[in-house]
């Protein structure tokens, strides 16, 4: 196992097996190397940063928590020091019953005392509890009213997206975690404080005791972590590949090429090779962790009985009392256990808040990427929706996808973008809906800079890579509108996704997804066509269509582009796709090649001009002829 355990290099070699270190062990290297002393350094500002998320997701729960565990704390001071007096009343001379009689006062305070303090961890507990679900809903509903309202160039820089995976898959449940740890924490800490204070109550001498026990123990739990989250680091990457390989032959989508290709065998033994690696591993650390709590427990019972014998001396000059010796030992025995929870918990609290720091730095870069609305609706259009030289480059690209683009759209007009793949058509359709700004140049709906306005409800987008929404088919279509029947059926009708609705069962109740029960799948010209009456249903001025048709058959894009080009009366139509038989009757044709404007004019004109447009359309009619003869 030695080569398993050994750190890996900077210059170790691309690993392309999946199992290279990923976004969400950013932080692993500092987990390992992090020592007890530079946890304790960093634990007010976890604690600190906890609390205000607490006081902010519930104030009662928070009090609660933590008043009940610092109120026990009280309570477990006076229950130790009561405890002498118990045994003071037990040892002392005169008849059994007597003696039991005497102690009867203090046994009944002691016995309060244990039950207010078990009321006060009771409350605490349930506070908790209640606590941790409602920072996580807090945390994650924070986290989603930004990734929903950032500008949509956000997600296509690497950086923001590993930030946001990292803030969503750990920090959102480690917002939680820290929470929570921090109340344990705090719990931890009042009961090792409670048992110094009764050893100090008790006689100033014993309180040093409780650390020459409570030393080996706190050694033993940090140890025993350390080994736990050694395995858990060193087998996250096999995890993945685990999980990944249990999709494969437990899914849907895979389970037809498994049997195609016959790749149970590969697949089975792919598993098995990762199986055996997790399950040596975990054996190896199950052994170093027995050797440390052996380890542990000796050491706390050489403590122990260097504790004891401490105690014997001082019974035997009298400095302390048999009882006084007697509640030393229970109040030791409390701090030890208590002292073990505290340095677990510090642990955990330190892992979940490199996590909740992420979170926090997440929150921080998506805002700067919020474009605040200028509340300044768009007019209805009467005019023209103009792009002049317009620029535009992703995040981290070497050049700029549009360069000095210039389109212009007028209303009830059908425009098309046509060219090569990743010529910048969908990006030029991107800007025209106002989801991306350019880096220079002016988008102008009726004269006002589109930057400017509110235009929600005015422009609708039919992507090329629609989301196929697990839901019920009215509900793919309204995508949270209200409910027009008419219109329903109207857009339906027009996308010719009422034929989708009358071969289903349950008609538009339909839920569109096989991982459910009752669900359905359907054909991708089916989703096609369920998109395109999403876009119509919505009546929106200007409707953008980026290659509607790819998914359907030629008589069905025939009528579709029919159906659109009624859909125009009265709004304005963009309108991408490769089939330029499409396109003929578009009132201007666009001709993109590398991100400018190539050629543009009527289908025409363009034909009559000659040049890439020609090119392509006579390519595609030729072919179209050669497949008929």
């Amino acid at each position: 196992m030695k080569s398993f355990w050994k750190k890996r290099t900077p210059d170790a070699p691309a690993d392309r097996s999946g199992l290279a270190v990923a976004y969400w062990e950013s932080h692993d290297d500092e987990l390992l190397t992090a020592s007890l002393s530079k946890i304790a350094r960093r634990l007010p500002y976890l604690v600190m940063s906890a609390l205000r998320m607490a006081w902010e997701a519930h104030r009662r729960d928070t009090i609660i928590a933590l008043a009940g565990n610092l109120v026990a704390g009280v309570f477990t001071v006076y229950g130790l020091v009561a405890t002498s007096d118990v045994l003071a009343s037990l040892f002392a001379g005169g008849p059994t019953p007597e003696r039991v009689r005497a102690a009867l006062p203090s046994l009944a305070l002691v016995a309060a005392a244990a039950g207010l303090r078990g009321a006060l961890v009771t409350a605490a507990t349930w506070a908790q509890a209640r606590l941790k679900v409602q920072v996580e809903r807090l945390a994650e509903t924070r986290l989603f009213e930004l990734t929903t309202q950032v500008e949509l160039t956000a997600f296509d820089d690497d950086e923001f997206h590993n930030a946001m995976r990292r803030a969503r898959d750990s920090g959102v449940p480690d917002a939680a975690g820290v929470v929570e740890a921090t109340v344990a924490v705090i719990g931890g800490a009042v009961g090792v404080l409670a048992s110094a204070v009764a050893l100090g109550l008790m006689h100033p001498l014993l309180t040093p005791l409780l650390l020459v026990t409570v030393v080996p123990a706190g050694w033993a739990a940090v140890r025993a972590a350390r080994l736990q989250y050694q395995a858990y680091y060193r087998l996250s990457a096999a995890r993945r590949r685990k999980f990944m390989l249990s999709d494969l032959m437990a899914e849907r989508l895979p389970a037809a090429e498994v049997r195609a290709f016959a790749l149970r065998d590969f697949l089975l033994g792919e598993y098995g090779n990762v199986a055996d690696l997790e399950q040596d591993v975990q054996l190896d650390v199950a052994r170093r962790r027995a050797v440390t709590k052996a380890a542990g427990d000796l050491l706390t019972g050489a403590a122990t009985v260097a504790v004891y014998a401490a105690l014997a001396g001082l019974l035997a000059v009298g400095v302390i009392p048999l009882p006084v010796a007697g509640a030393a030992v229970l109040a030791i025995r409390a701090g030890q256990m208590s002292l073990a929870g505290l340095v677990q918990m510090m642990n955990r609290l330190y892992e979940a808040g490199l996590y909740f720091g992420d979170y926090l730095s997440f929150r921080a870069l998506a805002a700067s990427h919020v474009r605040q609305p200028s509340g300044t609706e768009a007019p209805e259009p009467s005019g023209r929706l103009t792009a002049d030289q317009v620029t535009f480059s992703y995040p981290g690209a070497s050049g700029p996808a549009l360069t000095g683009i210039s389109v212009s759209v007028g209303f009830g007009e059908v425009i098309a973008l046509v060219g090569e793949n990743g010529s910048g058509k969908t990006t030029l359709a991107k800007l025209l809906a106002g989801l991306y700004r350019p880096d220079s140049g002016t988008i102008r709906w009726d004269g006002a800079d589109l930057a400017d306005l509110d235009t929600r409800g005015l422009i609708s987008v039919i992507a090329q890579d629609h989301t196929r929404w697990p839901l019920t088919l009215r509900e793919n279509i309204l995508m949270g509108r209200p409910l027009d029947e008419e219109r329903l059926a109207a857009a339906a009708a027009a996308a010719g996704a009422d034929e989708v609705v009358a071969g289903l069962a349950h008609g538009y109740d339909s839920l569109l997804d096989q991982r459910f029960r009752g669900g359905h799948d359907l054909s991708g010209g089916q989703w096609q066509r369920i998109a395109v009456a999403r876009g119509f249903y919505r009546d929106a001025a200007l409707v953008i269509f980026d290659e509607p048709t790819s998914a359907l058959d030629a008589r069905a894009e025939h009528a579709l582009f029919e159906r659109i080009r009624k859909h125009a009366d009265g709004r304005s139509i963009v309108l991408i796709t490769h089939r330029l038989a499409s396109v003929r009757y578009a009132d201007r044709i666009y001709v993109l090649d590398h991100g400018r404007v190539a050629q543009q004019g009527t289908h025409a004109e363009l034909m009559e001009e000659g040049g890439s447009y020609a090119d392509m359309y006579t390519l595609q009619a030729q072919a179209y002829r050669e497949a008929v003869t």
